[in-house]
């Protein structure tokens, strides 16, 4: 499909070649989250192959050549990208999250509005009673043309970079040390301890009710246990950055922490889930276990960890500010429903 605009675009389906070009507009528009081609191709293929089936769907718009000439310059770059897919983990055949991306030298020349076009379309040959999209508070560009779209703020998230060269660990000896009753292990130590079945198991267990209470803008979907063990393949994950603070009593993870491995800079960390079981809550546990997954950073040489926070999550915001985590601007989620569903 050709779509006319003060830039000339055709709007057409991603294939695996288009991965390279994917990354580096990501790359162009949200600088502070790099990714990699194989990043992004692994990401689909993983959701591709999800048990719940979701949808994926992505789309570029790359220059065409000027009518009644071969070529003309830039013919061929892509321009823009839009997606449209449905999270496993907040899954609802009638909910999807839509982006589009606009290379910044593209910016109001009509790249934005084609790409929403046939998203949108699209879309509603799907028939959704809801969709989420998302921008930073610094972007009233993109603010804006959500709202025009008619989508209304939802909820905000922060993410927060601590700088592991000034952390000064000194002031926190006490709390990194657990309660009594609870060790510290990695996965890996539990897995040499318990067999790889057993300690993927517990860890597990813990994740899915530390899980349970993480702010979200709908209500999360169950987690598949098979679909959990995946991570083991997965470039980014870290299983010595997993750390667990074990009952010893029961054997139960009562807390975790996790640190990943970034896609596109090797002196960032990115924060998995940090959380505490509800048995287990207000003894310290998951701030012990974050001042060790710090220590950690350090010894691996890590400039920066980055982590995310729903500025509803005052427990986790508050832990993370007196670490020394800076705010970044708020990422706000934003909602459409359907006519039906806004009526009910």
């Amino acid at each position: 499909m050709t779509t006319r605009s003060k830039l000339t675009v055709q709007i057409r389906e991603v294939t695996d070649a288009d991965y390279p070009a994917l990354a580096a507009l990501q790359q162009a528009v949200w600088p502070q989250q790099p990714v990699t081609a194989e990043y992004l191709q692994h990401g689909d293929q993983e959701l591709q192959g999800h048990t719940l089936r979701p949808h994926l769907w992505r789309i570029v718009a790359e220059v065409e050549a000027a009518e009644g000439q071969v070529a003309t310059e830039g013919a061929g770059r892509v321009v823009g990208a839009a997606s449209v897919m449905q999270w496993p983990g907040m899954f609802d055949p009638h909910r999807y999250h839509a982006e589009v991306l606009v290379l910044p030298s593209a910016e109001g020349e009509g790249v934005g509005r084609a790409l929403a076009e046939a998203v949108w379309a699209h879309l509603m040959e799907r028939g959704p009673r809801e969709i989420m999209a998302g921008t930073q508070e610094d972007r009233p560009r993109g603010l804006a043309f959500l709202g025009h779209w008619g989508f209304k703020e939802a909820m905000r998230f922060f993410d927060n970079v601590l700088d592991v060269a000034q952390f000064d660990p000194a002031p926190f000896a006490a709390a990194a040390r657990l309660a009594p009753g609870y060790r510290a292990v990695s996965l890996t130590d539990l897995i040499a301890e318990r067999g790889f079945d057993a300690a993927w198991a517990a860890y597990f267990a813990g994740f899915v009710q530390a899980r349970a209470d993480v702010p979200r803008t709908a209500e999360a979907t169950p987690m598949i246990e098979n679909e959990f063990r995946k991570r083991a393949a997965h470039p980014q994950f870290w299983p010595e950055a997993v750390l667990l603070a074990v009952h010893e009593a029961s054997g139960e993870v009562a807390a975790l922490t996790e640190l990943w491995l970034d896609p596109a800079d090797e002196g960032r960390l990115n924060t998995g889930l940090t959380g505490t079981t509800r048995n287990h809550r207000r003894l310290g546990l998951a701030l012990a276990l974050k001042l060790r997954s710090i220590e950690q950073a350090r010894a691996r040489g890590a400039a920066k960890i980055w982590t995310g926070n729903a500025s509803s999550n005052l427990p986790m915001l508050n832990i993370n500010e007196r670490l020394g985590f800076v705010k970044e601007p708020a990422w706000i989620e934003m909602q459409w429903f359907s006519p039906d569903v806004a009526g009910e």
